[in-house]
């Protein structure tokens, strides 16, 4: 370090969030408060849903049933999606399937508002909604690393999963009691508003047109992202490792089953916000995450505890303790999520990022999505917290072995890795010179 250089933050600051991204782009602002609002909006749906399944059929393996009919296309639009994105504008993909989302909450309303409302429009709007992420997701992914500094995306990181879990907290918490006292409409008619909001915010940042580089949509362009993926063995640890890890230990479709269980209906909203909230309070202390550079480590090892935090909480028959151990798992979860997304954008190619955005979009959905399944049928079985805790035990045993398997991931160092070194070089390149500027 030369005399000149800043000192690196201590103390208190050392753990407060790098706001870097925030104060450079205006465009990660709009972007950031787009996400935002819409986040919160999704967040009542995701817990009136269930919610209204449960209430309609009453049955465990008709709630885990969403993630089947959410798995097919999520696969196929997922890996297309992120071809998309590599050839299209990324800005206009986020806005129309904003709109497509917009469109499926005022399709819920409407059901909701029936004198009998059907079982059948909410598997075909799941269905739906699951195509329209999968195409938007590899493009939000793709855009931030464009409209972020280099040096500065494990900071943006950070920032969005905070983002995520603001909205994660409120939004279930929220939903709780908005679907206990004024109905699930009210839910619903509020996604609606909220998706309208984050439209006009997205509208507004700047054209995000393919690369030069970018391949045209079709299957060779994705199998030509497929055979980059297998050749960085790194990052398919880290498809790998939340892939089991999502699968094994989700347990969200069980929770409005466990809140019974333990007779406590009330508590049902927060066991949904339990989550996102430890996911909150690692992003408020996110600073320290700029400081580690052994990032493929730090993804097993929270990936394991996610699963052990999700074992406890299936034990415990005390309500409290179980949003506890909720809580933490999902501090874990955050802590991988954001040396998963730093590995990815500092080394993976522009041409490229859509078509890996996609794979990493099945990685860190399908596990989820066919993680309802398994827990509902693991219900059905053996009964709710049996799913739960064998769950969480099943996901640290899988990720530990997947430790031994693959060195690479374990031995990455940003500081060291040619591809990110490689990436960081092209982007100085090209930046303009202040002359330029």
């Amino acid at each position: 370090m030369t005399d000149d250089a800043p000192a690196p933050p201590s103390g208190l600051r050392a753990l407060l969030p790098d706001l870097a991204p925030w104060r450079a782009s205006q465009d990660f602002r709009r972007l950031w408060y787009a996400g935002l609002i819409s986040n919160f909006g999704s967040f009542l749906t995701f817990v009136a849903l269930p919610v209204q399944l449960k209430d309609l059929t009453g049955s465990a393996a008709a709630v885990g049933a969403i993630g089947a009919v959410e798995l097919i296309p999520l696969l196929v639009f997922g890996l297309y999606g992120g071809a998309l994105a590599d050839a299209w504008d990324k800005r206009k993909l986020i806005v129309w399937t904003e709109v497509g989302q917009g469109v499926l909450s005022a399709a819920l309303l409407l059901n909701a508002l029936l004198p009998h409302p059907a079982v059948w429009p909410l598997y075909v709007v799941a269905a739906l909604s699951s195509a329209l992420v999968s195409v938007q997701r590899p493009a939000l992914d793709s855009l931030w690393p464009r409209i972020v500094a280099h040096d500065h995306l494990p900071a943006a990181a950070s920032l969005n999963s905070f983002r995520w879990t603001v909205g994660g907290v409120a939004g279930p918490a929220l939903a709780g009691v908005v679907v206990a006292y004024a109905g699930l409409g009210w839910a619903y008619g509020a996604d609606l508003l909220t998706f309208a909001v984050s439209v006009v915010l997205v509208a507004r940042i700047a054209a995000s047109p393919a690369s030069h580089e970018a391949a045209k949509p079709s299957l060779k362009a994705i199998a030509e992202g497929a055979r980059y993926a297998w050749s960085r063995k790194e990052l398919l640890g880290t498809y790998a490792v939340d892939l089991a890890a999502m699968f094994l230990a989700m347990p969200l479709a069980l929770l409005p089953f466990l809140a019974d269980e333990l007779d406590a209906r009330w508590s049902l909203g927060l066991m949904y916000a339990s989550v996102p909230l430890g996911a909150l309070l690692v992003s408020l202390m996110s600073g320290w995450t700029s400081r580690v550079h052994r990032h493929g480590r730090m993804v097993v090892l929270s990936a394991a505890l996610w699963g052990v935090a999700i074992a406890a909480a299936g034990v415990m028959d005390d309500v409290w303790l179980v949003l506890l151990f909720l809580t933490v798992a999902g501090g874990c979860d955050m802590v991988s999520g954001i040396f998963r997304g730093a590995m990815w954008n500092q080394t993976i190619p522009d041409e490229l990022r859509g078509r890996l955005a996609g794979i990493e979009l099945l990685s860190y959905s399908v596990g989820p999505t066919v993680g309802q399944v398994r827990a509902g049928g693991f219900a059905a079985w053996w009964g709710v917290r049996t799913s739960v805790w064998s769950g969480g035990l099943l996901c640290a045993g899988a990720v530990g072995l997947l430790a031994l398997c693959l060195p690479r991931l374990m031995a990455y160092d940003v500081r060291t890795d040619e591809h990110a070194a490689r990436l960081r070089e092209r982007r100085t390149a090209a930046a303009p010179t202040p002359m330029e500027a």
